[in-house]
């Protein structure tokens, strides 16, 4: 590789995009430059790093190896440039025009993302947010790595020391049936054995928590259904004999909610953890540090409300 001296940081710009959007054209859109410029940026990166960097495939530019090693320090030295330039150690959330990149996990999106913006409005009218969405949580730590956003929320991502997180909130299950189902009076664990079950896997997994607790005691239960949208399963359950054990957060914001009948299920299952990730590169950003600390506020009121309910 050539000496520092002749890099153009204009090239480590264009890396940076297209990482982050894997299309040269959406990149150059990114950073108002065009699709030929783009393009003989990229030559000229490989020429410079001796790697293809991106190659093509059915879903856009797919990162080599070389390239995901480059990711993490070429985006972590322009956003350090980008703070030095804006940097004055004191962040006004009502002056500020930022634009803020969040991940969420569906659950988050429907419970947070309104509350969110709706504080955001009031406490920073100017300030925008860019919503990823992912499913697993693998892709949660990719997209913080790469600097696609600035902070992700869903279920706990890593252990490594690079990715830093705090618990947010929790979800316990509840075990619903339609409301005039035989089992609505009781929902023992024989009876709960012996009925068709609904299970919500956003990955296509056809074994959850139910079922790994089942095998504990030498049970199985029978999948009348599996699908991967999590908030369709109370109206499902509230027209058919199905039943289904849900994040008690899903059943209590249901339309079908008047339907159900709810119960706790008949064996025991730890709740589900959500929490608020964010890279360690971003950790000291007064504005990041900002916007963390409004996510975690809602989120604390929002664990409040639910509370408040049961």
């Amino acid at each position: 590789m050539n000496s520092l001296q002749a890099v153009d940081l204009n090239l480590l710009v264009a890396f940076d995009a297209i990482m982050a959007e894997r299309s040269v054209t959406r990149a150059g859109a990114r950073i108002g430059r065009t699709q030929p410029a783009m393009s003989a940026a990229l030559a000229r990166l490989r020429q410079l790093f001796e790697d293809e960097l991106f190659v093509r495939s059915p879903s856009g530019f797919e990162p080599t190896p070389r390239a995901l090693d480059l990711a993490e320090p070429i985006g972590k030295s322009l956003r350090h440039a980008q703070e030095a330039l804006a940097f004055s150690g004191v962040f006004d959330p009502r002056s500020s025009s930022a634009s803020f990149r969040l991940g969420l996990s569906e659950h988050p999106a429907f419970v947070l993302l309104p509350k969110l913006l709706a504080a955001i409005r009031l406490a920073a009218p100017n300030i925008s947010v860019d919503v990823k969405g992912f499913v697993a949580r693998e892709r949660a730590v990719e997209m913080l790595d790469a600097g696609e956003v600035d902070a992700a929320v869903g279920v706990p991502v890593s252990s490594s020391p690079r990715i830093l997180s705090r618990l947010l909130f929790e979800e316990s299950f509840v075990s619903i049936v339609r409301a005039d189902h035989p089992a609505a009076r009781r929902l023992d664990l024989e009876t709960f054995v012996g009925l068709d079950h609904l299970l919500v896997s956003p990955e296509g997994d056809r074994y959850g928590h139910v079922d790994r607790k089942l095998s504990e005691f030498g049970l199985r239960r029978r999948l009348g259904l599996t699908l991967p949208q999590m908030y369709a399963a109370p109206a499902i359950v509230a027209e058919t004999n199905l039943v289904a054990t849900l994040m008690r957060g899903i059943v209590e914001v249901s339309d079908s909610r008047a339907r159900l009948s709810i119960h706790k299920p008949p064996i025991e299952l730890l709740p589900v953890s959500f929490a608020l990730s964010w890279h360690r590169r971003n950790d000291s950003h007064v504005g990041q540090q900002w916007f963390r600390e409004l996510i975690r506020s809602v989120a604390a009121a929002k664990q409040d409300q639910s509370e408040e309910l049961r």
